[in-house]
């Protein structure tokens, strides 16, 4: 024992690292470099409003059709393709969006999912009214909730028109914390 300790003993003063000094050393670099990989992107969400990161940078007008494609007081599906794709979306970079054109130049584009857990909601035009086939959200012909668990109206899409194309607005998902319109219009009794 006491010529293994001058052995240690020399190996320090020589600078030498052990076999279990040099492999602890190691773990320790490769777990630095797990944890820092892990990190970055915690660190990067929790840093970005305070930098001031732009939230609009995907953020791009798109043209859904000729104003011709929609007739005056009917609600139609149209599709666009979404600006944040990548190579493995395929078919799903093809978003669909309810668009209703009142009279002119005057529309309303909303977003497919229902405001209570994103299922697609449909439009059905005898009864005038989008219907939710997940939990029975139900909603007027303006977007506005008219029954169910949904607890708001559907989410909008900012439009414009130009050159006798609409164009709406892309690159962002429609939730509260967007910059898209929230329908909140009460309704009075109908009768």
């Amino acid at each position: 024992m006491i010529g293994d300790r001058g052995e240690v003993n020399e190996k320090q003063q020589t600078g030498e690292l052990s076999r279990r000094e040099w492999l602890t050393k190691i773990g320790l670099l490769l777990n630095g470099l797990a944890v820092t990989v892990l990190a970055m992107p915690i660190i990067g969400y929790l840093v970005s409003p305070l930098i001031g990161a732009d939230k609009g940078q995907y953020k791009r007008w798109i043209t859904l059709g000729d104003l011709s494609e929609f007739p005056e007081n009917q609600t139609r599906l149209a599709k666009f393709e979404n600006p944040i794709t990548s190579f493995a979306d395929g078919d799903t970079d093809h978003i669909p969006c309810w668009v209703r054109r009142m009279q002119g130049e005057n529309f309303q584009v909303f977003a497919v999912n229902c405001a209570h857990l994103g299922c697609p909601v449909r439009w059905f035009p005898q009864s005038g009214l989008f219907m939710c086939p997940c939990h029975g959200g139900v909603y007027y012909e303006d977007g506005s909730r008219a029954s169910g668990p949904p607890p708001r109206g559907l989410f909008e899409y900012p439009f414009k028109v130009e050159s006798g194309k609409l164009m709406i607005e892309a690159g962002q998902l429609p939730t509260l914390s967007t910059t898209a319109k929230l329908m909140v219009r009460s309704r009075g009794c109908q009768g």
